[in-house]
């Protein structure tokens, strides 16, 4: 036992929730914010003004979103060049045949490839060709036989929505609005989940308002500590960035949680707010301002098709209420609060950036 853990120490191997929980999944939600999130906001601005150059880069960008997520769960794992060169094909297995829970799959699988790379890499004469062989040949076999069950365990968080979406629209504005929030800042695609299920109309507006309680909550209530720069990556980019945060104090994520609360039951009951553009844009939030860009495609197409007759006032005041004004308010409210009674503490929020 002596030599394993010598060998382990040796091989820079930590099996620990700080480095699996927090180091690893931190540097995936910055490899996935530098490929799909960037590639996102990309293409919808290339979309909007009609420059294909940027919906072109844009979809270069997010095609390589599991490469990118492996590879810095790699770094973070300080995984030696060749492992961490291989790990480019398991990410994209993972996140391909992962499906909407693809992130969620890349994050485990790619852990292990890169522990088991780590344990064989400079143990041989014939490194160049057993380290990326190993790498590789476990991630893509773990892939296979695992990642399908980790997009189905997602596909029923999808369940759960359409779920609700039966029901009245204050419950299923709740609930909407809290399932995919979290959806959104855990590892797994809510943009994937929104997409697979169609999800547009009242509960695309309630899976709206859930996302931007989470971003621009946690933007907000982070300013303290994170200031311009955790702003704009969080109420701009994604809330992800908290999570190695949230698993060290679990409290901090109450805050937007309740704001997805209050916030979700506002957007169905009082202003109905209906995401009736890309399904896709229900789980982006602020992300490049795509969830707000949808909404108003969505206007636009229910004006053509007679819908709807003009863009209102009322409309206007909705969309920015449920996707800034609110969220922002309301966090910093409940995150005052937990910082009173002890619940959030100084740099409990801090980003490595």
């Amino acid at each position: 036992m002596s030599k394993f853990k010598e060998f382990l120490k040796r091989k820079d191997i930590e099996i620990s929730g700080r480095r699996y929980g927090i180091e690893a999944l931190g540097a995936m939600a910055q490899g996935l914010f530098a490929s799909l999130l960037i590639g996102t906001i990309l293409s919808t601005i290339g979309t909007q003004f009609n420059l294909d150059f940027l919906v072109d880069i844009g979809k270069f960008a997010s095609d390589v979103k599991g490469c990118a997520m492996a590879i810095a769960i790699g770094y973070a794992l300080k995984a030696p060049p060749l492992v961490l060169f291989s790990l480019a094909t398991v990410g994209y297995a993972a996140d391909t045949l992962g499906g909407a829970g693809g992130p969620l799959a890349v994050l485990i699988i790619a852990i292990i490839a890169a522990e088991l790379g780590k344990a064989v890499s400079k143990e041989t004469k014939l490194d160049i060709l057993v380290t990326p062989l190993v790498t590789i040949l476990s991630g893509c076999l773990l892939s296979v036989l695992c990642a399908p069950y980790i997009g189905k365990a997602a596909s029923a968080v999808g369940g759960a929505i359409m779920w609700a979406t039966e029901l009245r629209p204050f419950l299923m504005g709740i609930i909407i609005s809290v399932i995919v929030g979290i959806a959104l800042t855990l590892p797994i695609s809510s943009a994937a989940i929104c997409a697979a299920l169609s999800l547009t109309g009242l509960a695309g507006g309630a899976a709206l308002a859930g996302c931007c309680a989470q971003m621009v909550g946690f933007a907000v209530m982070s300013f303290r500590e994170n200031r311009w720069g955790g702003l704009i990556s969080q109420g701009l980019g994604t809330s992800m960035l908290q999570m190695g945060n949230i698993v060290k104090n679990p409290k901090i994520w109450i805050p937007p949680i309740l704001t997805s609360i209050i916030t979700g039951p506002i957007a169905t009951c009082l202003f109905k707010l209906q995401m009736n553009g890309a399904a896709v844009s229900s789980g982006m939030g602020t992300c490049g301002l795509v969830g707000q860009i949808g909404v108003y495609t969505g206007w636009i197409n229910d004006i053509s098709s007679g819908a709807k007759t003009a863009i209102t006032a009322f409309d206007w005041i909705g969309l920015v209420m449920i996707s800034f004004i609110l969220p922002a308010v309301l966090t910093w409210v409940f995150g005052l609060i937990f910082r009173k009674i002890g619940w959030i503490k100084e740099n409990d929020l801090k980003l490595e950036m």
